[in-house]
């Protein structure tokens, strides 16, 4: 089964801005580095980026850490991840070689030998080279259940917009006539050989406020794209509209849903010609079929049929029985008050979850026995993050992965009858790891709220105050920080001393949808006291000091270190801001902004401006403070968080007199690259940077 998944994660942002100023303000001078591909901004981006990459490449380190952290990224010991499709096991791959990758297939027999034998479907870098364009892979959209066609993603640059073309795996050639979209935040998904489900900008009108589509249209082969049958339209207002065609080895589902906000939702499925509205909370998350079972995973507590269902459930209903009013449902999960459901997934008999106790995750296998569900843990490596890697429709076999902060990543294969485990392949230790130890502490939030954290550390670091540290936060869209075997960050901050952490603030996923609702909208600052109170707690155990503690985010990350830099910077002498938000007065007008609002609020609305100017990065610097020399990061083809939010807040900086350093990628969407060189000059330009600033 193909699981319908809800784009409720930063990653699905669809809008490109265009270079035009959209609700100007005219008491901000810098409004000029919105315009992304404008003249005067890039030559201010060549200007910033020269000054930093000269600077931090004179660093000792830079040459033999650059040359090592891309040997990494192009190692051929990496793992092939999987993705289970028909008699294939499908793979994206990059090297040295490959520089904008290959997309290639084994078959599973061979799959498990030491060197399988990789049957290129699509070399990217000749593709690129035929047709003029800078193409990044996005992935592939394959027709069940023959998985003879695809509808292939090309990004130009790594950004989210796609082209979508039709592709023939047999021929392994582009369809003469075939389907095609051009490029746009499409969403698409096959009903049959012949026939679409699409949402994609039609044109003026079809998108909402936030850059989505609003209409989703069924299209058939041989006719014209303005000639598809419109199956629903939103409201201009809607974050956007989506469809999917679910399939399962029992029926096939074609499912709608309108995404209200980042966190509410309606969803219908068409029976005939008739598209039915589920009667499920708006705020619930739709987590498609099992056994014609309707899973549905709660955000908040719900009084349905007589009964009580507890925030944070996953519970099913038989979806017929449903359609006639009964609304008796099934318990699958239930949370503890520290354990979450951090994700699921179907094989042909089982519905495999995975939960969070304590950040830590375990596996477990459920099936449906005489109408009732019954779970068995799998035997998974323990003390670590889990995940699912693949899955099969047509059996219970499936692969996934483990890992943790001294572990290296290992797949695992689940034979076909869902009981023998075996390790495929694993990640060699790319770090000397034997001479350091994991730990978690917890840190008394400003409201007293328990904040969990973990440290990584050399087993000889004596609590001095003086090791050089690095704290990293996210805290948002309830995304869980778990723990991860990063070979680069060994590589080039542990094996030099460096001591690493990791908080687990308020905002994310941790602990369930309450740890996230907790801090959003006007309760923002929770997420930041805690991230404030992490550092505070490591500063108290004389892990660090100060002098020697930077942090780290990304995207919302971005937005809670750029908080950490004007509200604590006595706290921090590092920041690395990467592809950030910062000018929370002009994010919802900036790409797909808009489309989070409910987690931030709307800026336009002046009681809640009221509690977002009290962050906002941009609008709280100030000239007679003193603040560490941030690095910013970013990328011009990030078209998800604009590029602007990072250039105008260091423009700020300059004006008021403070030093930074700024690095922008040409490529690289919202990421760090699209090419393992590029991403190995920004990955080393980060971390030279951390040890200038903190040795």
């Amino acid at each position: 089964m193909k699981r319908f998944l809800c784009l409720t994660l930063l990653s699905t942002s669809l809008f490109f801005c265009p270079s035009t100023l959209i609700g100007q303000q005219e008491d901000d001078p810098f409004l000029w580095l919105e315009e992304v591909e404008g003249e005067r901004a890039l030559e201010w981006v060549k200007a910033k980026n020269a000054t930093t990459v000269a600077e931090l490449q004179q660093h000792p380190d830079y040459a033999p850490l650059y040359k090592r952290i891309l040997a990494v990224l192009n190692s051929q010991e990496r793992i092939a991840f999987p993705s289970l499709v028909g008699e294939y096991i499908y793979n994206f791959w990059q090297d040295e070689k490959n520089l904008r990758g290959l997309w290639r297939r084994t078959l599973l027999a061979d799959y498990f030998n030491p060197a399988p034998e990789w049957e290129t479907v699509l070399d990217l870098d000749d593709l690129s080279q035929k047709e003029g364009e800078q193409w990044a892979f996005k992935g592939a959209d394959y027709l069940y259940p023959t998985f003879d066609l695809c509808l292939l993603h090309l990004s130009r640059g790594g950004s989210d917009a796609v082209e979508i073309r039709e592709f023939d795996l047999v021929k392994k050639k582009f369809v003469k006539e075939g389907f095609f979209l051009p490029k746009a935040k499409s969403n698409i998904s096959w009903i049959d050989r012949n026939t679409l489900l699409i949402g994609s900008d039609f044109g003026p009108g079809s998108l909402t406020t936030s850059g989505y589509p609003r209409i989703v249209k069924i299209w058939r082969r041989g006719t014209p794209l303005s000639g598809a049958r419109t199956l629903y339209t939103g409201q201009e207002s809607d974050m956007g509209v989506y469809a999917d065609a679910i399939h399962t080895p029992e029926r096939q589902y074609l499912v709608v849903f309108r995404k209200i906000t980042f966190y509410t939702s309606n969803f219908f499925v068409l029976e005939g010609d008739k598209l039915i509205k589920l009667d499920i909370p708006d705020d619930a998350q739709f987590d498609g079929f099992f056994k014609n079972q309707m899973l549905v995973e709660l955000k908040s507590d719900w009084n349905t049929g007589g009964n009580a269902y507890k925030q944070g459930s996953l519970i099913s209903i038989d979806y017929d029985q449903f359609l006639m009013g009964d609304r008796t449902f099934s318990v699958v999960f239930t949370p503890s008050e520290r354990s979450s459901l951090a994700g699921c997934t179907t094989t042909k008999n089982a519905l495999l979850l995975l939960k969070l106790t304590n950040v830590v995750s375990e596996l477990f296998r459920y099936t449906l026995q005489d109408g009732q569900w019954v779970s068995e843990k799998v035997a998974a490596p323990d003390y670590g993050a889990i995940g699912l890697a693949a899955t099969d429709d047509f059996s219970d076999q499936y692969f996934f992965t483990f890992t943790n902060y001294l572990a290296p990543t290992a797949l695992y294969y689940v034979s076909a009858n869902g009981k023998k485990i075996a390790k495929v392949k694993s990640l060699p230790h790319y770090f000397n790891s034997k001479e350091l130890l994991v730990e978690q502490y917890e840190a008394a939030s400003k409201d007293g709220t328990k904040i969990p954290y973990f440290v990584v550390r050399s087993k000889k670091a004596k609590p001095n105050g003086a090791h050089p540290t690095l704290l990293y936060g996210y805290g948002g869209f309830e995304i869980a920080m778990q723990p991860g075997y990063s070979a680069v960050r060994g590589v080039a901050w542990l094996e030099k001393g460096g001591i690493y952490a990791v908080a687990n603030i308020r905002g994310g996923g941790e602990f369930g949808p309450k740890w996230h609702q907790a801090a959003l909208k006007e309760n923002r600052q929770r997420a930041y006291d805690d991230f404030a109170a992490v550092a505070e707690d490591l500063v108290r155990r004389k892990i660090t000091s100060p002098r020697h503690l930077g942090i780290e985010g990304g995207s919302n990350g971005g937005l809670l270190v750029g908080v950490m830099l004007t509200q604590r910077p006595e706290l921090f002498n590092a920041v690395i801001c990467s592809v950030p938000l910062l000018d929370m007065k002009r994010y919802n007008k900036l790409l797909a902004g808009a489309s989070w609002m409910g987690e931030y609020g709307n800026p336009d609305l002046p009681e809640e401006w009221a509690f977002i100017s009290k962050y906002s990065p941009y609008h709280n610097l100030a000239a007679g403070k003193r603040y560490p020399r941030v690095l910013f990061t970013t990328t011009t083809r990030d078209d998800r968080v604009h590029p602007g939010h990072a250039r105008k807040m260091a423009a700020k900086m300059e004006a008021q007199g403070h030093p930074f350093y700024y690095f922008e990628n040409t490529e690289g969407g919202h990421g760090s690259g699209v090419t393992n060189e590029q991403r190995a000059k920004l990955l080393t330009l980060e971390h030279v940077y951390l040890l200038k600033m903190l040795r």
